[in-house]
């Protein structure tokens, strides 16, 4: 008996030791295939001080982040009318990695691929493979069971679950997503649920789902608090626009007068994006950001290939293409401005 154990156990850990190479075969493809060339920064920042500049390769990686971002987008796009077995996880899990290997060639001329950002990199990275894969293997065989027994027309928990990952979705373009309530999603599946067998399907798959993502929001939670969160404000230079207007606009707060134009502090995430968008609007030029020079923003357009991207997707659930860009930030705002005319939609400019 004794054996019989032993062996099981060794071939648990065996099984173990072989899913954890899985996972880091990626982040060994990154790290030996898209390796930043070396560059020397020339820029002087007008922001002079430390604790308000940012490392510009930042704007580049931020990407990863909102790349999980999108792809519950997408999620919850395909699953308004469909089923979740219809979207490719595979795709997006893909698109995380090819993605990262491009920008991390790219910030080779941007300050390189800093340590303490591989780490966080390549950490979500890893959690959002086991997430997706983890979906995939069930919604792609049980999961699609269920859902060909249920028919074409979904059920109230199909209707109900959507509705979550659109909220989700919502929520994560501004608020780290381990402060959003799964516990609250689960308990609500449950009450909704009816006697039909797609609903009791849904209410024990996504409640499970959910309870096993609220533990370790918890954990991630904690350890946040432990190492301090990322700063919610950032500070740029803005020529062009008078106090009254760049007050006018919601999230702006003026600091003080330079030579090179009015210093302000504004919230980062998508708030940054429609503040930067709202003074291109209104005239004004961003002059710097943070310190830096460069900026990346993504923008949608129903072309495969757009001029100066850097990297490009077709979107799941939508017939466009997402396009990475990376401009000087003194052509920021003549750039946002001009995408109009181009056929292009702004989506998230990446701070730092």
């Amino acid at each position: 008996m004794i054996r019989f154990l032993g062996r099981w156990i060794a071939r648990a850990a065996l099984a173990l030791i072989g899913l954890l190479i899985v996972l880091l075969i990626p982040v060994g493809w990154v790290e030996t295939m898209c390796r930043p060339s070396a560059a020397t920064a020339t820029y002087v920042p007008l922001i002079t001080d430390p604790g308000q500049q940012r490392p510009e390769s930042r704007t580049l990686m931020t990407y990863p982040e909102w790349h999980i971002v999108h792809a519950y987008e997408d999620y919850a796009t395909v699953i308004a009318t469909g089923d979740p077995h219809q979207f490719s996880y595979l795709k997006s899990i893909w698109g995380f990695w090819d993605s990262l290997c491009t920008l991390s060639r790219e910030t080779g001329s941007h300050g390189g691929f800093d340590l303490p950002t591989k780490q966080m990199v390549y950490t979500i990275g890893v959690s959002f493979t086991v997430e997706l894969g983890l979906k995939a293997a069930y919604e792609e065989s049980i999961g699609r069971v269920f859902a060909v027994m249920r028919g074409s027309r979904h059920s109230a928990l199909d209707d109900l679950s959507a509705l979550q990952a659109a909220g989700y979705a919502a929520f994560l373009q501004q608020t780290p997503w381990y402060r959003w309530d799964f516990r609250t999603d689960a308990e609500a599946l449950a009450a909704a649920a009816t006697p039909a067998l797609r609903d009791r399907e849904r209410a024990i798959a996504l409640g499970i789902e959910f309870r096993a993502k609220a533990a370790y929001a918890g954990v991630i939670a904690a350890a946040v608090a432990g190492v301090g969160a990322d700063e919610l404000t950032i500070r740029s230079i803005v020529a062009g626009l008078s106090k009254a207007k760049l007050q006018a606009i919601d999230g702006v707060t003026i600091l003080s007068e330079t030579p090179a134009g009015t210093l302000i502090e504004t919230p980062r995430y998508r708030a940054f994006t429609l503040i930067l968008q709202a003074i291109a609007a209104k005239g004004g030029q961003i002059v710097e950001i943070a310190g830096n020079d460069d900026i990346m923003f993504t923008a949608l357009s129903a072309e495969p290939w757009e001029e100066g991207e850097i990297f490009q997707m077709q979107r799941q659930g939508q017939e466009d293409y997402r396009h990475l860009l990376l401009v000087k930030v003194t052509a920021l705002a003549e750039t946002l401005n001009a995408l109009p005319g181009r056929g292009m939609v702004l989506e998230q400019i990446h701070d730092y």
